[in-house]
C-alpha cells in the first residue's frame, strides 16, 4: 500500500499556453481542518434546546461537525422546524463518472433534516435517525457553485418526528429530495 503523505506527486510540464504537455492533469490537494467533535457533546448541549445549540454552531460559538468542514457545508439559516444548509460544490466531491457523489448529496440532505428535527426539541430531548430516503433528480457538477439543502419538519410527536428536504441550485433547479423519520427520546435519564 502506498503512503499517500509521502507519495510523489506528478507535476506535468506546461506548454506556453498553459496546457499540460504530457496530457496528465496535476494532482489536486484539499486541506481540511476541524475541531474535536467532543466539544459538541452532551456537556456543551446540557441545558440547551435544540435551536439554541444549533444557533451556537451557526454563529461560530461552537464549531461545526467535522463532516461539515470535510465536504464544504454550513448552516445558512435556522428557524424552529426549518433549517437550510449551503454546500459549496467541488471536484473533491466527485464520483468516478464526473458528478457529485450520491453520498455527499445524501449527507447534505441528512444534515439539514437532522438539524430541522432537533431545532424543535426542548432541553433534555435527543433524537436519532431511524430512516433516510433520498431521491436523486439530476446530476450535480461544478457547473453549479453552491446548492441549498432546505429541510422542514412535518411532525414532531412524543416519540417520532418526520421531516422533508430539497437540494436546489441558485436558480431553483431540484437536484435531490429526501425524507426522514427520527426517534425522539429523553436524555435526562428519567423513565418516559
Amino acid at each position: 500500500m502506498t503512503d499517500l503523505a509521502s507519495a510523489p506527486v506528478h507535476e506535468p510540464a506546461l506548454t506556453a499556453d498553459g496546457d499540460h504537455a504530457d496530457g496528465v492533469d496535476p494532482i489536486r490537494r484539499r486541506v481540511v481542518e476541524w475541531s474535536d467533535p467532543s466539544v459538541i457533546s452532551a456537556a456543551a448541549a446540557a441545558g440547551l434546546s435544540g435551536i439554541e445549540l444549533l444557533g451556537r454552531i451557526a454563529d461560530g460559538t461552537l464549531p461545526p461537525a467535522p463532516v461539515a468542514n470535510l465536504i464544504g457545508m454550513d448552516i445558512e439559516s435556522l428557524q424552529v422546524g426549518h433549517v437550510v444548509f449551503g454546500l459549496t460544490v467541488g471536484e473533491h466531491q466527485y464520483n468516478p463518472i464526473g458528478s457529485v457523489h450520491g453520498g455527499v448529496i445524501s449527507t447534505a440532505l441528512d444534515s439539514a433534516l437532522g438539524c430541522a428535527i432537533p431545532s424543535t426539541l426542548a432541553p433534555g430531548q435527543g433524537y436519532t435517525t431511524l430512516e433516510l430516503k433520498v431521491n436523486f433528480d439530476r446530476a450535480l457538477t461544478t457547473r453549479v457553485e453552491r446548492v441549498r439543502a432546505e429541510a422542514e419538519v412535518v411532525t414532531v410527536g412524543r416519540r417520532v418526528a418526520t421531516a422533508n428536504a430539497r437540494l436546489t441550485g441558485p436558480d431553483g433547479t431540484l437536484y435531490a429530495h429526501a425524507s426522514t423519520t427520527c426517534l425522539v427520546f429523553d436524555t435526562t435519564g428519567s423513565p418516559s
